[in-house]
């Protein structure tokens, strides 16, 4: 059983919500990378009154939010160990899973010992090949793709070997068989974070990313804290791309989301449902949508859009416990479209008592750490230290 007062835990990770301040950023080249203060300087402040609520603006100077926090929450900061600053590699420490070697970055694109066995797979040359934004690769290779039937091939500054493909010309189910061939082949010094599925759809001029978009994971190095929760019987749901960075391990049901608010009304309604003692969301628009194409003012109506549904999630939850924190940064005000190296919120609901200050974590393991203690799972992990008898549930 839980712990009295936490029936349940929820987890809304806000894809690429960094706060600055990083001890090694200026060894990933963000030392001045800081996504949220500089979305809302952006566009002369944000309105978000039921994230100010949870302590957001006692976190960073983030214009339009007032610097407080209400009874029954907690606040602080969470910063990453583990060596890269991508969603897997976020997402695995904030379970418990520490990353001591980075994953293989290509500045240069893919080398021949990997593209040369993957055209062979597929029986297709590939277009591309290089370090590109999506929607601009896609906007130049495209039409190329259509005549020839060729993949487009292009990774970032993360560890990504990413497939773009018109659903028109390469159905759903093929990408989908392309990216599992590219993840066997992808292993050993190019074990890649992730591959992605890319799909669209448009003509010339005006394509449009699909929302099919997947993940293909490996799988994690040891055991999460979701390995754990569902091994002393309890039910973990991840919803969005949560199956996907962990390998579809650690969870006892999974469903994708199509956007922001998909996965929203989802987690709502599994809320409602109660039949899970973990719901672990990944909102991704933040980061695919706004944050890797530069876009400030996107980026902070999405923020603002989140937060006046902040309050329903809230209320579906009941005396359960919520959770919102990120997995590294995307600052889209900064030249570079790639992710940044930043320390990331960690803003609870339904505390008893407060408001608490949980300070700078050291970790993001302690949140993985404080679910387990929360949900009253005993089970080790590599790294992390509850924060649960801060808030009140120790």
């Amino acid at each position: 059983m839980a712990r009295p007062g936490v029936s349940r835990v929820c987890v809304l990770v806000c894809d690429s919500w960094g706060v600055g301040d990083a001890p090694d950023a200026d060894g990933y080249g963000d030392a001045d990378s800081n996504t949220l203060a500089h979305v809302s300087h952006a566009v002369g402040g944000l309105d978000t009154p039921a994230l100010g609520a949870l302590g957001l603006g006692l976190l960073t100077a983030i214009e339009g939010v007032v610097p407080r926090a209400e009874p029954g929450t907690a606040h602080g900061r969470a910063t990453e160990v583990s060596a890269g600053k991508d969603t897997t590699t976020g997402h695995w420490e904030m379970m418990g899973v520490l990353l001591d070697t980075p994953f293989p970055l290509y500045p240069n694109g893919f080398p021949d010992e990997v593209i040369g066995p993957f055209s062979s797979a597929i029986e297709h040359r590939v277009l591309g090949n290089v370090p590109a934004s999506g929607t601009e690769i896609v906007a130049e290779l495209g039409e190329a793709h259509l005549a020839t039937g060729d993949p487009i091939v292009y990774t970032s500054g993360d560890s990504v070997f990413q497939i773009a493909a018109h659903v028109d010309v390469v159905p759903l189910e093929r990408l989908y068989a392309w990216c599992e061939i590219a993840r066997g082949l992808l292993a050993g010094p190019h074990r890649v974070g992730r591959v992605i599925a890319r799909p669209f759809d448009g003509t010339p001029g005006s394509f449009v990313r699909r929302p099919e978009r997947r993940d293909y994971s490996v799988a994690p190095p040891g055991p999460t804290a979701l390995d754990h929760l569902v091994a002393a019987g309890r039910s973990v749901l991840g919803i969005g791309k949560i199956q996907d960075i962990f390998d579809h391990r650690g969870l006892s049901d999974a469903q994708y989301s199509s956007s922001n608010d998909d996965g929203i009304d989802r987690t709502i309604a599994a809320l409602h449902d109660a039949t899970h003692d973990l719901v672990f969301t990944n909102l991704v628009d933040f980061d695919s949508k706004y944050g890797h194409r530069n876009d400030p003012a996107g980026y902070a109506g999405a923020i603002e859009a989140f937060d006046r549904r902040v309050p329903e999630v809230r209320d579906a939850l009941g005396d359960g416990l919520l959770v919102l924190t990120g997995d590294h940064g995307c600052d889209p005000t900064t030249a570079q479209t790639d992710h940044s190296r930043e320390r990331v919120p960690v803003l609870v609901a339904g505390c008893q008592g407060g408001p608490y200050d949980v300070g700078t974590r050291s970790t993001f393991a302690d949140l993985g750490a404080t679910v387990l203690e929360a949900l009253d799972v005993t089970a080790p992990l590599a790294i992390g230290e509850s924060f649960a008898a801060a808030i009140g549930l120790g």
